[in-house]
């Protein structure tokens, strides 16, 4: 019945937004972070609903491969790219990315708000957003779009020699440097019609609040989606986490640093499939059933990483104006015919006894034209994860596991 891949979606990131505090949050740190405004949940509702559309595409595409997203990431560099559009363009962006009914300051603010939170929000936990513009060195750009790009999203601007061969060097040594080594190359040539490249990259690296020890760590059985075998290291912990369960899958949340991200791990019963659960995903039916339970932890230690181009799914999502010749980036340049070449993802994720290191990169290339019970939680067969935060809810990283 399972097939031999692994669906990760992830850090990095999908965003959803809940009221109150988590069951294991700390409630004393998220008391000194302000309420988010009615702007600033709709922005994250929308990329919520964005990051799940998203999901939903890639998986059915790929449903039995391996898959690793950060549905924030993309959607922090097309809301970048929000800025240049105009007309038809500017409202098939933001219909992807669900922002309908909310004003470009709007949008812009939420985001900017939202990059200050997340990148604050735990001191325990290392969690960096840097997004950069680079642009061909004699190719105009409209000062009103770099203005706001770099106020709200905080963007560095660089004009290179796209001719030379170490443009993109240059541009694959920054996604190195911000996604601390883990993604070294996003470009592997810059073709000649490119004139610009809007990039968003995110590193995380969270701790477990409750770390595994490495001497309890002993190789088992992982049950792959097609129904084949592999050995592999599995991690143990007896402790007392949040969990729930339904007739068709059960979940456990486990916490990094101070208890404001936290990992969610969804395991299908024996009967179900974890594709399908994934098309009736609810977040918010999982988060609010949570609950401190006593816990056997069995977890594959595994290493993830992704590239795919993004831009079928995005046109199938509603973008497809976005990719031709009826594209209209004049706020970019006025006197040229933009439309965007390739959007690329790419992602890797570590999970090990110590905590889990992620991150993800996103470029969007822009060219002319009682006794308390104990319950086994044994992770053995294809699983969904999430990474996320406690205060907006903001889901860094979803993942599905399939194979090992």
């Amino acid at each position: 019945m399972y097939s031999k891949s692994i669906i990760i979606l992830g850090l990095v990131s999908l965003i959803t937004l809940t009221l109150g505090c988590q069951p294991g949050q700390n409630d004393n740190a998220a008391e000194q972070l302000r309420e988010l405004t009615k702007i600033e949940k709709s922005v994250v509702y929308a990329d919520k609903d964005f990051g799940l559309n998203l999901l939903r595409k890639l998986s059915s595409a790929v449903p039995n491969e391996n898959l690793f997203i950060s549905p924030l990431s993309v959607s922090i560099a097309l809301g970048m790219t929000l800025n240049g559009a105009s007309g038809d363009t500017y409202e098939a962006i933001k219909n992807t990315l669900k922002l309908n009914g909310l004003s470009e300051q709007e949008i812009n603010e939420a985001y900017q708000y939202l990059i200050e939170l997340l990148t604050n929000l735990d001191k325990e936990v290392i969690l960096n957003i840097a997004n950069s513009i680079w642009h061909r060195n004699r190719f105009h750009v409209e000062q009103p779009f770099l203005n706001a790009n770099q106020e709200y999203f905080g963007a560095t601007v660089q004009g290179l020699n796209f001719s030379d061969p170490s443009a993109k060097d240059i541009i694959n040594a920054w996604v190195d440097d911000k996604t601390n080594g883990l993604i070294n190359e996003i470009l592997d040539k810059i073709p000649s019609n490119v004139v610009m490249y809007l990039i968003n990259a995110i590193y995380f690296k969270g701790i477990w609040t409750s770390e595994f020890d490495i001497n309890n760590t002993k190789n088992g059985e992982f049950i792959n989606y097609d129904g084949s075998t592999s050995t592999v290291p599995m991690m143990f912990q007896q402790a007392r986490f949040n969990y729930m369960t339904t007739n068709e899958y059960q979940a456990i949340d486990l916490m990094y640093g101070d208890s404001l991200f936290s990992m969610t791990i969804v395991v299908p019963k024996f009967d179900h499939d974890i594709n399908n659960i994934i098309d009736t995903l609810d977040y918010h039916s999982i988060y609010n059933q949570l609950h401190a339970t006593n816990i056997d932890l069995l977890l594959p230690k595994f290493e993830l990483e992704w590239k795919s181009l993004l831009n079928e799914v995005l046109i199938d999502l509603g973008m497809g104006i976005a990719f031709g010749s009826s594209a209209d980036f004049s706020r970019i340049n006025t006197s040229e015919d933009l439309a965007i070449s390739k959007v690329i993802h790419k992602t890797k994720i570590k999970v090990d006894e110590i905590g889990t290191e992620a991150a993800a990169v996103t470029s969007v290339g822009i060219f002319v034209t009682s006794l308390p019970q104990i319950i086994e939680f044994k992770v053995d067969r294809p699983f969904f994860f999430i990474i996320r935060d406690h205060h907006a809810d903001a889901t860094l990283f979803l993942g599905k596991v399939m194979a090992l």
